[in-house]
């Protein structure tokens, strides 16, 4: 869970990967963290993420994009771990909370979007690795940012 003293840290880390995340101010963090399905933090706030199930009332194209394919699901959000964290195992052990959670709901699948382009390499391998395949791609508004859409069974 995230604590209340950590969100403005956390925040400032979201906005360090404002590339890669999206760029928040904290009335918008608080929304996410309040309506999400997991709102995960490590014990020394180097590391978050956010995850929305089917029912969220989220507007971003990425989360509406499974929404229109999937009756169940869990959506990760964002995912980030601080430069100085990288390599200790968080994003892993982040991610396997979210399995169990979607396991233990039910909800069939975790699914994520991962830039293309501009592109994020390692994020795709990393994902690979947990057993994630990509199931489409997309140009999101703007033609800033081509996202590829990918899921994992749970």
């Amino acid at each position: 869970m995230i604590h209340g003293p950590d969100k403005a840290t956390l925040l400032a880390l979201n906005n360090l990967h404002a590339a890669e995340l999206s760029l928040l101010d904290a009335p918008g963090f608080e929304r996410l963290v309040e309506s999400a399905f997991l709102a995960l933090q490590t014990a020394d706030a180097t590391a978050f993420l956010l995850a929305f199930d089917e029912t969220a009332d989220y507007d971003s194209p990425n989360f509406l994009w499974f929404k229109t394919r999937y009756a169940r699901f869990v959506y990760v959000d964002r995912i980030v771990v601080a430069a100085r964290a990288r390599g200790r195992g968080h994003a892993r052990a982040l991610y396997d909370s979210v399995f169990a959670a979607a396991e233990s709901a039910d909800a069939g699948r975790v699914v994520c979007e991962i830039n293309l382009d501009p592109p994020n390499p390692q994020s795709i391998r990393f994902h690979e690795a947990l057993g994630f395949t990509r199931t489409g791609s997309a140009v999101l508004p703007g033609g800033a940012k081509t996202v590829g859409y990918y899921e994992r069974p749970c």
